[in-house]
């Protein structure tokens, strides 16, 4: 498959997962699993940007490293959300979200669309 195809298909479980966040934004949904979608959509995309760079993305959760391999700058807000690749997962101690749903989901979209609107024909 060529990058663009491989990085759509990576998209396409990007939007599951905003569908997902969309649907979620009541704050009696647990933030750390909240969180947890929103940090994989956002490590998706990221990988998919490198993906369309045609290079291998690495096995990693670390947002800020995929960020600088994709050439893309993270937002202070989107950064939060690294505490919720593995330790929100596993911890029994609440994990707060960095900011607001809809301005986490908003920003992931954002990255999301410009992405898609790289790959339109």
């Amino acid at each position: 498959m060529s990058p663009s195809e491989d990085a759509a298909l990576l998209l396409v479980t990007v939007r599951r997962h905003l569908r997902s966040l969309a649907m979620t934004t009541d704050p009696a949904f647990p933030q750390e699993d909240w969180g947890f979608l929103a940090q994989q959509a956002l490590e998706k995309v990221l990988k998919a940007s490198i993906v369309l760079m045609d290079r291998e993305p690495p096995l990693t959760h670390e947002l800020a490293s995929l960020a600088a391999l994709a050439g893309i700058e993270l937002t202070p807000l989107l950064l939060g959300l690294q505490p919720f690749a593995v330790k929100a997962r596993y911890s029994a101690e609440d994990t707060p979200l960095p900011g607001d749903r809809i301005l986490l989901l908003r920003e992931i979209e954002a990255l999301s669309n410009s992405l898609e609107a790289r790959l339109a024909p």
